[in-house]
Parts: C-alpha cells; sequence; structure tokens
C-alpha cells in the first residue's frame, strides 16, 4: 500500500512539473493590447500645444507647396499669401481632422493577420532605412544588402510581436531607384504574409509596383480592393515646407488607394526648437499639414498621423535615437494624436547602442515602454533596429520581439474580479498545505497571466556558469539562426512568381 501510495505521489510530481513546463495554451501579453495610462501633458498642455500648431498653420503656413498640391489646397480653403506660402486657417485643420479616417485596417495577405488601427490599441512594428547590417558571424557591421532585406523578412514573418513589417534596412548592393523600389516591394511578397509597408523613391514607380501588388492579390485591380501594403511618405520637411518628390508620391499612392502613413521627422534644437514644448507644436502643425494635403486630395483617405520626433546631442549634432528626451517626446505625441482622435504612429526603440549590451536593453525599454503606456497606436523602428536607426540587427529582432511581450503584459494591467482576489484560495492554502504550490488557482493563473520568456536567462548561478555562461546576445544569434535555416516561406505560386519575373527585373 506505501508503494502504491509512493508511486502515485510521484506521478502526480510528474504531471505537475509537466503542466508547469507546458506552454501556456492562450497568449498572456498578445499585441494589441490598450495603451494611454502615461499621459506626459495635461488637459492644459493639450490646448496650448494645439492652439500654437493651428496659429502656426494659419498665420506662418507651409513654403515650397507644388503647384497642383496649391490648387488643391486654395480649392479646399487655404489661402496664399502671396509671399510664397500657403496659409492654412484653423478651420480648414478642423474639417481635416473632422473628417479623417480614425480606424482602418491594416489588411495582411492572410486575413489573420490583419490588425485595425486607431482607438487605444498598441501595435509594435518595424521601421527604418538601415544602410549596415550587424554581421552574425563577425560581430561588426558591414553595408546591408538585398539579401539581408530577404532574410530580415523571413526572420520577422516568425515573430508573433511585429505586427507589421516595413523594410528595415536599404539594399546597398542595388544601385538603381527602381530596381531598389521594385526589388523591395517582391522581398515582401515573397516573404511574408503579415501587413508590410515600403516606400517608393518617385511616384512613377508607384503604378508598375501596384501591377506587381495586383498579380499577388488575383487580377488586374485587386489589390486596390483590399490593400495590403502602406507607403511610408515624409511629404512635409521640417522646418514648414513641402518636398515635391515625396507629395507626388502622395497623389499616386491615393490613386491607387494605398493608405499611407505621412510622416514628419523634425529633429530638436536642428529643424525645430530644442525646447520641448516648442517641438511639439511644430511637428504637431507639420503633421497636421500633411492631413489637410490628404483631406484636399481626398478626404477620409487612411492615414496614420506619424508624428515622429527625433532628438539630436545638441553637443555634437548627432541623432539620439535612445534617452529620456525622446521617450518623452514620442510618448507625447501620441498623447496629441490620441487626443485629436487620430490614428497615430510614433517611433521608439531606437537605440545609439552598436552592440548587444546594456545601452542596447535599457534604451530600448525605456523609450519603447513609453511610447507604448501612452497609447501609440503603431510604434515604428521598434524591432531589430540599432546604431542610431543606421544598423540592423538579426539578434535584435529576437531579443526585441521578447521584450514587446514583456511590454504588452504590463499594459495589460491587473484585473480585479472575485475569483482573482482569491479570498478561497487564501484560506484553502493557509488551512492546509501552507503554500499556492500545486493549487487550482495557481494554475489557473499560470496559464492566464504569466509571460515566461524563452530568452531571458532565470537560473541560478551555478546553473548558468555549468551551461556555458552564455549571454543573451548568442541565444538570441541562436535563435535566428535556426529560423532562417528552417523557415523558407513560399507565400507566391509558382506563377505568381513567374508572372512577377517575367515583368520586374527581380535581382535575387
Amino acid at each position: 500500500m506505501q508503494q502504491k501510495t509512493s508511486g502515485t505521489k510521484r506521478a502526480g510530481r510528474r504531471a505537475r512539473q509537466a503542466k508547469r513546463a507546458a506552454k501556456p495554451t492562450v497568449n498572456p501579453a498578445a499585441p494589441g493590447q490598450r495603451g494611454g495610462a502615461y499621459r506626459p501633458l495635461t488637459e492644459m498642455d493639450l490646448h496650448a500645444i494645439y492652439q500654437t500648431a493651428l496659429r502656426l498653420l494659419a498665420e506662418l503656413g507651409l513654403g515650397e507647396v507644388p503647384a497642383r498640391l496649391t490648387k488643391d489646397l486654395i480649392g479646399a480653403g487655404a489661402e496664399d499669401n502671396g509671399a510664397g506660402r500657403i496659409l492654412i486657417p484653423r478651420a480648414l485643420t478642423e474639417e481635416a481632422i473632422a473628417k479623417a479616417a480614425k480606424t482602418f485596417v491594416l489588411h495582411g495577405r492572410d486575413p489573420d493577420r490583419s490588425i485595425e488601427v486607431g482607438g487605444d490599441r498598441v501595435y509594435f512594428g518595424t521601421g527604418g532605412a538601415a544602410v549596415q547590417t550587424l554581421d552574425m558571424d563577425t560581430g561588426l557591421y558591414r553595408p546591408s544588402t538585398l539579401r539581408d532585406l530577404h532574410d530580415f523578412t523571413r526572420l520577422q514573418d516568425t515573430l508573433t510581436n511585429v505586427s507589421w513589417f516595413t523594410r528595415c534596412c536599404i539594399a546597398t548592393d542595388v544601385p538603381d531607384n527602381l530596381d531598389l523600389d521594385v526589388n523591395t516591394a517582391y522581398a515582401l511578397m515573397r516573404n511574408t504574409t503579415k501587413p508590410v509597408a515600403t516606400a517608393f523613391t518617385l511616384a512613377t514607380h508607384v503604378a508598375p509596383i501596384v501591377e506587381m501588388f495586383d498579380i499577388v492579390a488575383g487580377g488586374a485591380g485587386a489589390f486596390a480592393h483590399r490593400p495590403f501594403v502602406k507607403a511610408h511618405i515624409s511629404p512635409v520637411i521640417s522646418p514648414m515646407r513641402f518636398g515635391e518628390d515625396a507629395v507626388d508620391v502622395v497623389y499616386e499612392c491615393i490613386r491607387h488607394n494605398i493608405p499611407i502613413s505621412c510622416i514628419t521627422a523634425a529633429q530638436s534644437g536642428a529643424t525645430a526648437p530644442a525646447t520641448l514644448a516648442g517641438f511639439l507644436a511644430q511637428s504637431l502643425a507639420e503633421t497636421l499639414a500633411s492631413l489637410v494635403m490628404v483631406h484636399a486630395i481626398r478626404p477620409g483617405h487612411p492615414m496614420v498621423f506619424s508624428n515622429w520626433p527625433l532628438v539630436i546631442d545638441l553637443r555634437t549634432g548627432a541623432f539620439a535615437g535612445g534617452g529620456g528626451e525622446i521617450a518623452v517626446l514620442n510618448a507625447a505625441s501620441a498623447q496629441l494624436s490620441n487626443w485629436l482622435g487620430l490614428p497615430s504612429g510614433v517611433a521608439a526603440s531606437m537605440t545609439d547602442a552598436k552592440a548587444i549590451d546594456a545601452q542596447y536593453g535599457s534604451e530600448k525599454a525605456m523609450t519603447s515602454l513609453a511610447a507604448a503606456l501612452a497609447g501609440g497606436n503603431l510604434i515604428y523602428e521598434s524591432s531589430g533596429m540599432t546604431a542610431s536607426l543606421l544598423g540592423a540587427s538579426f539578434e535584435a529582432f529576437v531579443l526585441d520581439d521578447e521584450m514587446h511581450s514583456a511590454t504588452y503584459r504590463a499594459l495589460r494591467g491587473i484585473e480585479v474580479t472575485e475569483e482573482n482576489l482569491g479570498f478561497d484560495a487564501i484560506r484553502e492554502a493557509v488551512l492546509g498545505e501552507g503554500h499556492f504550490l500545486g493549487g487550482r488557482h495557481t494554475y489557473a493563473a499560470m496559464e492566464r497571466d504569466y509571460f515566461y520568456p524563452s530568452l531571458a536567462d532565470r537560473e541560478a548561478p551555478v546553473t548558468w556558469t555549468e551551461k556555458g555562461a552564455r549571454d543573451a546576445w548568442s541565444r538570441a544569434r541562436d535563435t535566428a539562426r535556426a529560423v532562417l535555416a528552417d523557415h523558407h516561406p513560399e507565400y507566391l505560386s509558382t506563377q505568381q512568381d513567374a508572372a512577377i519575373r517575367d515583368a520586374f527585373r527581380i535581382l535575387l
């Protein structure tokens, strides 16, 4: 009888250990958690910044406005001051805000991977145009290549917390701009079915690349009915002027029904005031100018209000991607955009670190958590970027994905219910075995409430030493290499790939 009891206990212990080791059946830290708890600006601050932005648009206006846009803006209610600047009255700006798309879907080619932008939902994704890649073999930077772009796209396709993918690096081995735009778009189509984004160097590149998207979508005109690519464009150049080539791209993207992120990327003390409040006022005015432009062309066209405050080190003039100033500025930008009811895009996790080290971790965690807590709908640059956006890293993609899970768990907060308060569980433990290990209440919480990292080390020092005393960088490198060795998606059919290669100069 004793043997049977002991065997039963051992079997029960093994079952409990196996249950603890098993992965949760639900994701306790899923993308799309609600943000907005962090509010660096008071209600009075929000009004003051907004009123200054309206005044800048109405009294200073925008310079270097292309003729076609000048005509459309004046037709919508703007004014030409006769001195080379187009003034945007307060009423026109408020009309553009009122009629803007407040929420819209970023389609994935796989519908299950689509996300809705707007409201208070937070999603991490990518951006950037790194010209260097952190080589996994040497640990040093080298020029980014088209092969790197394909590999980054394949890698992120497996990462839960990259909710949409924008090319993170520039293929520096493709010198022709049309070839670059075409092959960038092809890399996105071949290697992922998530929502994606790209950039067009010139407006003339849009129509032919849309033909590629039509092949993927199933026929001529099919892409426009369900666009699964958005465009990243910077039509306003700080301080307070339009860029003609980018404006032309906006017109073409709208003509082809491509959702757009109109990105303002002012730099403190260089192209915008060094004071944080003044910076926010000018940057808000410039992003509102992009919104008014879209409104004048096609009211309500899907636009991510991408107000990305960037900071420079005023001692050297170098861009600073990490630090307290950029953390609070992007959080404030998200707060402002959400206060206006506009789908917000901000930037975070743009560490200045070159290596995967303590600086890397602290700068990424600080800036991305602040942007998420403030409710940034789309947080760009948040995965894989290093070296003040000059670099991209395979290991960083893997590490950042785990960091985002921790951020989502923090956003999820604490659910206070009668069951979770656990009066009966506390009484049972106190009057029973004196602990909560193995209890039903504990198992339920383990499945539902806790995220278990796969890269962060939680072993005792002696166990860590016995296993080779490895750091997070090396563990992430192994993970990235394993994915790139095994994950070769075939998201284009043989017929689609052949049709694209017949129509375009595909270089890989």
